[in-house]
C-alpha cells in the first residue's frame, strides 16, 4: 500500500520533471519550506512554480529512505539545461496529506539523512 507521503513525493517529482508550473504549484502546500544553494525559508506555491519554470531542473529519484510517516529522504540525480551530466543530490521531503510541505535539498545522502533525523526528533518534542 502506497502512503500519502510516497504519493506526495511522486507527485512533486512528476510536476518538477514535467516543468509544468500549474502542476508544480498544486504539488506543494502554502507555504512550502525549501532549502537549496540560494537559501532557505517558506515560499508560496506560485514562487515554487516559478522556480520550476526558471531553473529547468529535472530530478530523477534513485533511492528512497523513509524516516517517519511524514518525512522521507530521496536520493536523486539532478540535471539543469546547462548540465553536462547529472549531479547527485538528496532531498528531505515532508508531506501534509497529498502535498509536499517541505523540500530541503542537500548535497549528499548522508547530510540529508542527518537533517531528516534532526527534523524528526524536533517534531517529536512539539
Amino acid at each position: 500500500m502506497t502512503s500519502h507521503l510516497e504519493l506526495a513525493v511522486d507527485r512533486w517529482h512528476a510536476a518538477v520533471n514535467g516543468g509544468d508550473p500549474g502542476r508544480a504549484a498544486a504539488a506543494v502546500t502554502d507555504p512550502v519550506v525549501v532549502l537549496g544553494p540560494k537559501g532557505a525559508g517558506p515560499i508560496s506555491p506560485s514562487d515554487f512554480a516559478d522556480w520550476v519554470r526558471r531553473s529547468g531542473i529535472r530530478m530523477r529519484p534513485t533511492s528512497w529512505h523513509p524516516v517517519s510517516d511524514r518525512l522521507m529522504v530521496v536520493e536523486q540525480e539532478a540535471a539543469w539545461p546547462q548540465s553536462e551530466r547529472p549531479s547527485p543530490v538528496a532531498t528531505v521531503f515532508r508531506a501534509d496529506g497529498d502535498r509536499v510541505s517541505a523540500a530541503l535539498r542537500r548535497p549528499d545522502l548522508a547530510s540529508a539523512l542527518e537533517l531528516a533525523f534532526i527534523c524528526r526528533e524536533m517534531a517529536a518534542t512539539e
